[in-house]
């Protein structure tokens, strides 16, 4: 939907919700190692190796279901600040928002790329993708979502985006 099309929709433009913009510029590091001589092939493009295939990044389909604290803005916040840092990811900046009367969609901007949250705490679902490159590990995200939300079922699809032949 372009921006145009969802302003005319009216959606979410009713009540003012709870935007986060606090940048509060966490920056978590990824060890990267330093250049050798016996790497000196390997190209700084930050594309990561999945079970052998070269690729731009891992991407995450993640589907929480019957999962819980779906609408604490605060709570959703902190865990994907602990999923960052689980994946040693690069935290650029964060926003979480919270829409009336429940709800919330977040987004942490990674170095790596990005986590983003959409929660639809009524049915009890949330929807999430986990996209990272290089040596970050978007598999350190699962437990922690698992757990942050107790969720009864959890549901990842995994895509290689960019493969390279």
């Amino acid at each position: 939907m372009s921006q145009s099309a969802l302003l005319r929709s009216g959606k979410g433009l009713g009540i003012p919700g709870t935007a986060r913009k606090a940048d509060r510029k966490t920056k978590l590091k990824v060890a990267v190692p330093a250049p050798t001589e016996d790497r000196q092939d390997e190209r700084n493009d930050h594309f990561a190796v999945r079970n052998g295939v070269r690729c731009a990044g891992v991407h995450l389909i993640v589907d929480l279901h019957g999962a819980e604290r779906l609408d604490d803005i605060e709570h959703i916040e902190a865990t994907l600040r602990r999923c960052v840092e689980a994946a040693s990811a690069t935290l650029l900046h964060i926003h979480v928002h919270h829409f009336h009367p429940n709800g919330v969609s977040g987004v942490a901007v990674l170095a790596e790329s990005h986590i983003s949250i959409h929660t639809w705490p009524d049915a009890g679902y949330a929807a999430l993708d986990v996209f990272m490159c290089g040596s970050a590990n978007p598999d350190a995200c699962i437990p922690v979502l698992r757990h942050a939300f107790a969720a009864k079922r959890v549901a990842v699809n995994e895509m290689l985006r960019g493969q390279s032949g």
